[in-house]
């Protein structure tokens, strides 16, 4: 049996018919759909299994449903006698890992990632805006290309992948830049919003007090935070991280450093798609990485662990 590190998804990592299987193989995903439902006041089933997939990609639509498919995933593993020894979620996978980490209960985590969804929906309405991928750009030159460009740097997440946004056609004159400084290639993100960026102010606002009438315990095991790239302390820190993260960038290769650095080496991706599997693998192609997002997946992983 080896240590597992679990890494879980954020936006992005949505498709319709995600977390089907499990539902239909085990009893016990389908209570959990069935009360993730009666919290969230949605068909999270219907919207998870069917979407369409122009409805479930809605900002307030898919954080709540790609949580709930993580929390699937989980919980299967959970079921084979599997359970973390450090977590860390991308962006909107912070929450699932909280709730991995015993910071949150599972009606708090999906009220959060309710709300969090529908005031950033909110705010991307009143400062639309945008994002872009920049490969192969030295992360001081792309900073200061952002500075030139008033753009910001969203995610930096992994050596040769940094994630900018910001509002109008800023990201655009920022993309040309950094074609021009050697970017081996710019990619314009399949987005709503300026998400990690200072366009999102509104939805900070918004989600503070919704974020300090949840309770916060104590971690169990490390949860390694996206804005400072540090383990959580205390359950008392996590609500200002949370606020944070909506206006600051999510230093996931930094994260992952500091996992690898503390000597974890085995990471599993739990939930939809392999997103943070193919980031590990930019990161440190030496650390065994693996998915579990349905039974086949599951299959190799169980073999993986023997």
């Amino acid at each position: 049996m080896n240590n597992w590190v679990f890494l879980f998804p954020g936006q992005g990592s949505q498709y319709v018919g995600m977390g089907r299987e499990f539902y239909e193989n085990y009893i016990e995903i389908r209570d959990l759909f069935t009360q993730a439902s009666d919290i969230l006041q949605m068909d999270i089933t219907r919207l998870c299994f069917e979407g369409p997939e122009d409805v479930l990609v809605l900002t307030e639509n898919v954080q709540p449903a790609i949580t709930v498919v993580n929390l699937a995933c989980l919980s299967i593993l959970q079921l084979h006698g599997i359970h973390p020894v450090a977590t860390a979620g991308h962006s909107l996978g912070e929450y699932s890992a909280l709730f991995a980490a015993g910071v949150l209960d599972f009606e708090d985590t999906l009220r959060l990632v309710k709300a969090r969804g529908a005031f950033m929906h909110q705010a991307a309405q009143q400062e639309p805006g945008s994002m872009a991928a920049i490969m192969d750009l030295e992360e001081e030159k792309i900073r200061e290309i952002c500075q030139l460009c008033d753009v910001e740097v969203a995610n930096i997440n992994c050596p040769d992948q940094i994630i900018i946004t910001g509002s109008g056609d800023t990201v655009d004159r920022a993309m040309d830049l950094s074609t021009e400084a050697g970017a081996k290639k710019c990619v314009k993100l399949n987005v709503s919003g300026p998400w990690h960026s200072r366009c999102m102010r509104l939805a900070r606002e918004s989600f503070e007090p919704v974020v300090h009438a949840c309770q916060f315990l104590d971690p169990q095991i490390p949860i390694i935070n996206n804005v400072d790239a540090k383990p959580l302390q205390n359950g008392a820190e996590a609500p200002q991280k949370l606020i944070d993260q909506l206006c600051g960038s999510v230093l996931w290769k930094q994260s992952v450093e500091w996992m690898l650095h503390a000597g974890h080496d085995h990471f599993v991706e739990v939930g939809p798609k392999k997103v943070l599997r193919g980031l590990m693998r930019r990161i440190d192609r030496n650390a065994k990485v693996l998915s579990v997002e349905d039974p086949a997946t599951l299959a190799s992983f169980l073999q993986a662990n023997q």
